[in-house]
């Protein structure tokens, strides 16, 4: 059971930094939903829109820089990134969804994953806890 609860943590440590760092980059509509009890073969999905080409480029550089060199983990997979309307990057326990606008709506993982919990993002928590202090 340690295994587990240790693979559970660095799983949501993987989820939060792309997240965070999709949101350093201005990612919008960042979501990460935590797909455990749906399915046995990865633990978090991080969904991120960016507004261009350009820009869902740059979020997922940052990501896979982050992930990698500061974290120590490895993707297993990269799709999209030449068409660059979703960008799909497989670290195993998590996937990460970068989309523009458009592709988002269409494909609407939110909603086709509707059963999953979100996960709340510990830094707005405290931003908004900050801003009712004062």
């Amino acid at each position: 059971m340690a295994d587990t609860t240790e693979r559970d943590r660095r799983s949501l440590q993987l989820a939060l930094a792309a997240a965070r760092t999709a949101e350093d980059n201005r990612a919008e509509e960042i979501a990460v939903l935590d797909m455990r009890e749906i399915t046995p073969v990865f633990d978090y999905f991080v969904i991120a829109t960016g507004n261009s080409r350009r820009q869902l480029h740059a979020i997922s550089e940052e990501i896979d820089h982050h992930l990698e060199d500061e974290l120590g983990d490895h993707r297993m997979g990269i799709e999209g990134y030449s068409d660059s309307r979703w960008i799909l990057l497989d670290y195993g326990s998590v996937v990460i969804h970068l989309f523009d606008a458009e592709t988002r709506e269409f494909y609407a993982l939110e909603d086709l994953w509707s059963e999953a919990p979100r996960v709340d993002l510990p830094w707005r928590a405290s931003d908004q806890a900050a801003a009712g202090a004062g």
